[in-house]
């Protein structure tokens, strides 16, 4: 007679790995997919935009006189511009056609010869826009698709801790340790499969968790309140500065190229400068730029200007609490952009492994039952 096995701690882990990552298979399979494509949406969206060559010639034209050429073309109202650091790349306005639209469009604006170009959406944004779409709610209504990808999410963090410890070989030897650690293409089409869902799944842990574990924030409130808790600041926090600003006589008020001079010579370094003008909410002029020889293009620097420029406040990203530098990093934290193309790659490359693991681990799946089959 057999004797009978006893059921043991990895035979346990071995089961909730298996049946959650059963159930719960074609959800991972889609957002894993789907956050593949959408870590290279900026660039993608580039690619197909339609192409606007500067060339330069004199002097660039000022801000200023670029924004009444956009009134009086009657394309609507300014409320804010982007300056970047490349001398042959356009300005970028953000236009309203009524003030009381909340985000408005945008413009490219050659800074030489004011040529305008209005951003136009490309069959890529409709696209992208349906991975995002996928990758959030499945498409469905967002009280029932956020919850399920929620969940699923969920999952995927308890399939990844519960593929750790599987991925642990029983005899702690180095010998063991090293399979683990490469994938043996010389073996048949069922190792090959296994070792690319042991081993390439131990790669891509530790970013699938940070993916999970940010992701989250978007499909419940609870949690990011939770974690708002925990941080001791609010996540996606997008409430403006509050400040007094006392009222400027007309003839202290400077136009918006000092100003922007004055925000270049406080933030003194090369990057982007992006503006924002003053509004009914707010009676200030906003700046935020980012050190283009920063490592990470996410880390920003604030200024805050009253129209005679003075500075109201300096808001350094370095000069942050640790916690608050996390609740701010959240978003790209979950979407590959802390470090630029840099982490993008890597974050491809992890998702594209966490869009492989429903299939290999099935297909193991499956080559076990037939293998049960036979023995019986």
């Amino acid at each position: 007679m057999k004797k009978k096995t006893s059921y043991t701690f990895r035979k346990l882990i071995n089961d909730i790995h298996l049946w959650l990552g059963l159930a719960s298979g074609i959800v991972l399979f889609v957002v894993c997919l789907t956050g593949t494509v959408l870590t290279f949406e900026h660039e993608i969206k580039d690619f197909f935009a339609e192409e606007f060559k500067i060339e330069a010639s004199n002097k660039k034209i000022a801000v200023s006189s670029l924004i009444k050429i956009l009134e009086e073309k009657e394309i609507g109202f300014v409320t804010g511009v982007t300056v970047p650091s490349g001398n042959l790349e356009p300005y970028v306005f953000n236009i309203k056609k009524d003030l009381k639209e909340r985000r408005g469009s945008k413009v490219f604006v050659n800074p030489f010869n004011s040529e305008v170009q209005k951003v136009e959406k490309t069959s890529a944004d409709a696209f992208l826009f349906s991975m995002f779409k996928l990758h959030r709610w499945l498409m469905l209504d967002t009280n029932i698709g956020r919850p399920i990808v929620g969940v699923s999410t969920i999952i995927f963090l308890i399939l990844s801790l519960t593929g750790i410890v599987l991925w642990f070989p029983r005899r702690v030897k180095l010998k063991n340790f090293k399979q683990g650690l490469k994938i043996k293409f010389n073996a048949n089409w069922k190792r090959i499969n296994h070792d690319l869902h042991n081993t390439l799944g131990f790669y891509a842990c530790i970013f699938i968790v940070i993916m999970g574990l940010t992701g989250l924030c978007w499909s419940f409130e609870g949690y990011r309140e939770g974690l708002s808790t925990v941080l001791g600041t609010k996540v996606f926090n997008r409430s403006s500065v509050k400040i007094n600003v006392d009222k400027i006589s007309s003839d202290k008020m400077l136009n918006v190229d000092k100003l922007i001079a004055r925000a270049n010579q406080t933030l003194d370094y090369k990057g982007e400068l992006s503006v924002t003008f003053p509004s009914k909410r707010n009676n200030y002029y906003s700046f935020r730029k980012s050190d283009e020889a920063s490592f990470s293009p996410v880390f920003t620097d604030k200024l805050y200007l009253d129209a005679s420029g003075k500075v109201l406040a300096v808001d350094y990203f370095k000069d942050k609490p640790f916690n608050v530098k996390i609740a701010s990093l959240i978003k790209p934290l979950h979407t590959g952009e802390i470090y630029g193309m840099f982490s993008k790659i890597i974050y491809f490359l992890a998702c594209l492994i966490a869009t492989s693991l429903p299939v290999t681990g099935t297909i193991i799946w499956l080559n076990k039952l037939k293998k049960n089959k036979k023995k019986k």
